[in-house]
């Protein structure tokens, strides 16, 4: 899972590369030290961003630690963050993951729809629960707030018809991603950051699940799946100005916000998160394409007879199972295809995928976007 924050070479300053590294590195043997090895499956690029909150109130105060080789890193050491910051992403990660787990779960669809794959899905969404519940206890944070929140995602969506504002879908999301930020302010120690914390956290939030509708709008049209751009009828182009406007509110946010150093956070939650948008939206640019999304009915109506074929006629075979599909992301993670390879294979879906840097990595640099804008 590895979110909106998608990390460009281009796009970090060299000084910034060990630091972004060492939170992502933090993250994720904190989880393999807190949840076991598996649960580094649930890495997520959006909740480094606590991490980083938490470090840019403290400075040099922050928790680090050397860490050995890794194979995911060229069996290089780093020097990772350690203590709250990374405890809080942990957290995050867990609850995110259980509750996409519990999703298909209910929906009946993904892996969760293969027989017998049911209970073991569930009985793996409610140990994730149960490991961020500790984890959160650690931290002086109540986690059983946060996942009723999440928990009320369901009850809206299936309320939510024509005409339905797309601020009320993005309503729980919202909520607990604005827990989790004004957490950040508590482990920082700075409180008086949490007001502006939680309301960068609520604009984060709603930005993360208007991206998330937009770039699979395509997907679950073709699968007959729910999506609140359609599912409103207001379309990806309703979507644009509010993600835009999201950033804004973000940004603002953060600026009011008392910070030791604030170059990491502003990469991150300023240069990664603009990139974002415009990867997923288009640019304002006019050497840089918008993005065509299709009407949801015509759509679906055109694809129903290609089912079995990709836009680019290549034929999609049969999704793996559980533990093929981990195999292959194993092998995927290790020799770095989902950043530096223009496609690969999903490794459970075995769909067409487009690496994080396609458009030219030589695992040192990379053009992200063709006009250089951000």
């Amino acid at each position: 899972m590895f979110g909106i924050l998608s990390p460009c070479p281009s796009r970090t300053p060299e000084d910034l590369k060990p630091r972004w590294m060492g939170h992502f590195c933090g993250l994720c043997l904190e989880l393999r030290d807190d949840a076991g090895h598996l649960a580094r499956l649930t890495t997520n690029y959006d909740a480094l961003a606590l991490s980083v909150l938490v470090e840019a109130q403290l400075g040099d105060e922050s928790g680090a630690r050397d860490a050995g080789p890794c194979a995911l890193r060229g069996m290089r050491r780093q020097r990772i963050a350690t203590g709250g910051g990374p405890r809080l992403a942990a957290t995050a990660s867990l609850l995110l993951a259980s509750a996409k787990i519990r999703d298909h779960v209910e929906d009946g669809d993904g892996l969760a729809a293969r027989p017998g794959a049911r209970g073991l899905a569930g009985f793996s969404a409610d140990r994730l629960r149960a490991k961020a519940i500790a984890i959160g206890e650690s931290i002086g944070l109540d986690v059983e707030p946060l996942a009723a929140a999440i928990g009320r995602q369901r009850e809206v969506e299936s309320a939510a018809g024509p005409g339905t504002a797309l601020t009320d879908v993005t309503a729980p999301t919202e909520t607990a991603t604005a827990e989790l930020f004004a957490h950040a302010a508590v482990l920082g120690g700075r409180p008086e950051n949490a007001g502006a914390f939680r309301s960068a956290g609520a604009a984060f939030g709603r930005l993360a699940h208007l991206l998330d509708a937009a770039e699979d709008f395509d997907e679950d049209a073709e699968r007959g799946a729910w999506n609140p751009l359609a599912a409103t009828g207001a379309g990806v182009d309703a979507a644009r100005p509010l993600a835009r406007g999201a950033l804004e509110d973000m940004k603002a946010a953060l600026e009011s916000a008392s910070l030791v150093d604030e170059t990491l956070s502003r990469l991150l939650l300023d240069r990664y998160a603009h990139h974002a948008v415009a990867k997923t939206f288009g640019s304002t640019c006019a050497t840089y394409p918008r993005a065509e999304r299709r009407d949801y009915r015509r759509y679906r109506e055109r694809r129903e007879y290609r089912r079995d074929y990709d836009d680019d006629h290549y034929y999609r075979h049969r999704p793996r199972n559980f533990f093929s599909g981990l195999c292959a992301f194993t092998v995927l993670c290790c020799t770095c295809q989902m950043c530096c390879r223009e496609h690969y294979e999903g490794p459970w879906s075995r769909r067409r995928r487009e690496g994080c840097c396609r458009d030219g990595c030589d695992c040192c640099s990379c053009d992200c976007c063709p006009c250089g804008c951000d």
